[in-house]
């Protein structure tokens, strides 16, 4: 992951954007990291990976016995009605 100063964004925002087409660039503002910028596609990848994981976390609660998504909707629509 390449490295650069608010700086270098701030005056080479063209070519930071390029970069980070190709890799993630980690921003630094007075020496600490403070944004990644990544492309459309490497965010599109991470948040289907993210989603798919919290899919099968549900599955793996329902299995063991807790409330689906659709129970726990039901319960708090009854509750809200009463």
């Amino acid at each position: 992951m390449k490295t650069v100063s608010s700086t270098e964004v701030k005056n080479t925002f063209g070519t930071v954007m390029d970069l980070a087409l190709v890799e993630p660039v980690l921003v630094k503002k007075s020496g600490r990291s403070s944004v990644v910028i990544l492309s459309a596609a490497e965010y599109e990848r991470l948040t289907a990976m993210e989603d798919a994981y919290w899919a099968g976390r549900a599955l793996s609660a329902e299995a063991a016995g807790f409330a689906s998504s659709d129970q726990v909707k039901r319960l708090i629509e009854d509750a809200q009605g009463a």
